[in-house]
């Protein structure tokens, strides 16, 4: 028996690759959608600038810390509105050489948040609101703060613990602590030192062995060069003794 078109049954062959294409539909289906994973440190990274080691959060209106990768070496995050520093800021940063904090809004730095970055060399967090500063690790040769606001010039900046160790970060180079209201200089003074500005504060008399050891006629601060003592309330005539071993410094610019 014969058919004709007209009698012969339809049927609906699926087309070459269908029958695959349909399965691997079914499968995606059934499996859960995966998370999304974001490449570490790529979201500090597209709110700032990353150049190498160097993270630049300049201008951003932050007002906390970003989390920052773990291979950062240099940290920039000035005029923003930071007002806290916690220890979780710099966690595990091992690498982390600088940190420049200048023109924020800070008014507290958690104790030892600093102790924990074992290649930290520079801090500078000045024109910034702190009233106390945390202990820095021996490895620091830079360190610059100054108090911002004229109402903060008011207090007394807790400087205790932070002097007490300054005696241990023996390649430490660069002191400058102007306008924090300090009443005397810091001692002892490591002999890495070479600049050393206290301008702005409340000291009102220099100690003859501030630089010099008075049981060692022969000792010479080679190192240190350059001393800022302008603005304050201090005649330093009046201890002619306490600066002949300082053969670099010319006092005329004091």
């Amino acid at each position: 028996l014969f058919q004709t078109d007209a009698e012969k049954p339809e049927y609906n062959y699926p087309e070459p690759g269908e029958v695959e294409k349909k399965e691997e539909e079914e499968e995606e289906e059934e499996l859960p959608l995966k998370p999304q994973l974001v490449p570490q440190g790529l979201p500090v990274c597209l709110l700032c600038t990353c150049l190498g080691g160097s993270v630049y959060c300049d201008d951003l209106k932050l007002d906390s810390v970003p989390p920052l990768p773990k291979d950062t070496t240099h940290f920039y995050a000035r005029y923003n509105r930071i007002t806290k520093i916690s220890k979780s800021d710099f966690a595990n940063m091992n690498k982390l050489k600088k940190i420049d904090l200048t023109a924020n809004e800070i008014t507290s730095i958690e104790d030892r948040t600093f102790m924990g970055l074992p290649e930290l060399e520079e801090l500078i967090i000045r024109e910034n609101h702190i009233s106390q500063l945390p202990t820095l690790p021996e490895t620091m040769t830079l360190i610059d703060t100054f108090c911002y606001a004229s109402e903060i010039k008011k207090q007394v900046i807790f400087f205790f613990h932070f002097f007490s160790g300054l005696q241990d970060m023996t390649g430490l180079q660069f002191l400058y602590l102007t306008d924090n209201n300090i009443d005397y200089v810091p001692v002892p003074l490591p002999d890495s030192l070479r600049s050393l500005h206290l301008q702005g504060n409340n000291i009102q008399m220099m100690h003859e062995d501030t630089f010099c050891n008075l049981n060692d006629f022969n000792y010479i601060r080679n190192a240190l060069e350059d001393i800022r003592l302008d603005g304050n309330p201090i005649n330093l005539s009046k201890t002619p003794q306490a600066y002949v071993c300082l053969p670099r410094v010319n006092w005329y610019d004091l």
